[in-house]
């Protein structure tokens, strides 16, 4: 009789690893975005300038608050939607700073929504877009 091995566990990920992670990615989506650093700032909670810039110099020693944790999951999210339903890069990159009629913007970008400051700002973009793949606005 064989004993049958049971595949081992993945490595949990540790919050250090994910918060690492989660910058370098906010790193490249403010590039493809054009995000300037203040922008950066208000997206990711207005940090310090010397803890953003320690966190871009060295994400891997980033200690990251749960709320801009939740913010880079809000931005990640957003950014993925937008890959999902804007399949031309540019073209995704670009939907952030266009004006947009829909309710939750009354006429603004997604940015200058995303900008206001609150994580909830963050959180309704990325709801709206997962509406909008979902084939619908709750």
């Amino acid at each position: 009789m064989s004993a049958v091995l049971a595949p081992s566990p993945a490595p949990e990920a540790s919050p250090e690893r994910l918060a690492a992670a989660g910058l370098r990615a906010f790193m490249r989506i403010a590039q493809a975005w054009q995000l300037s650093i203040d922008e950066q700032l208000a997206l990711l909670g207005q940090p310090s300038r010397s803890t953003f810039f320690g966190w871009r110099k060295q994400p891997e020693k980033a200690a990251l608050s749960r709320d801009t944790l939740e913010r880079l999951s809000n931005l990640l999210g957003i950014w993925k939607s937008l890959q999902i339903l804007l399949p031309d890069a540019a073209a995704a990159d670009a939907w952030v700073r266009q004006p947009n009629t829909a309710a939750p913007f009354g006429g603004q970008s997604a940015l200058q929504r995303m900008l206001a400051g609150n994580v909830s700002d963050l959180n309704l973009v990325r709801r709206y877009l997962d509406g909008v793949r979902g084939g619908g606005w709750s």
